[in-house]
Formats: structure tokens, C-alpha cells, sequence
């Protein structure tokens, strides 16, 4: 297990594309931080609840799992 790529995956589920960039690919860790930030809008306007934040959790799921696998 390399060490780099877990903090590299943390640091993407905690900021979607965060780890993208980290690991060199720039153009990709921006889209998914664009996601990540509409995601968040529509969640705080019109998917409130449980619904919204499920989709945000797996979506900084995917963020970290890709983080991890494209170290």
C-alpha cells in the first residue's frame, strides 16, 4: 500500500478532484471540482434531505476511489 495514494484519496473525498490534481492531472481534478460544486447547489436547492447528501457521499466516494486508482 502506498502511503501517497490513501492521502490522496482522503484528501479527494474530502474535496472532490483535489487528489486528481495532486497525482498530475489538473484538467481532471477541476471538472470534478466543478461537479462537486454544482452537486452541492442543486443539493442545497432542490434534492434537500437525505436524497441529496446520499448522491454528494457517493460522488466523493467515486472522487477518492479514483484519487487512489489513478496514483
Amino acid at each position: 500500500m502506498q502511503w501517497d495514494a490513501v492521502i490522496n484519496a482522503i484528501l479527494s473525498f474530502i474535496i472532490p478532484g483535489l487528489g486528481q490534481a495532486i497525482n498530475g492531472d489538473k484538467k481532471k481534478g477541476l471538472i470534478m471540482f466543478i461537479i462537486s460544486l454544482a452537486l452541492g447547489v442543486i443539493v442545497m436547492f432542490y434534492l434537500k434531505g437525505i436524497v441529496g447528501h446520499g448522491i454528494r457521499i457517493i460522488y466523493s466516494l467515486y472522487a477518492a476511489y479514483d484519487a487512489y486508482k489513478t496514483y
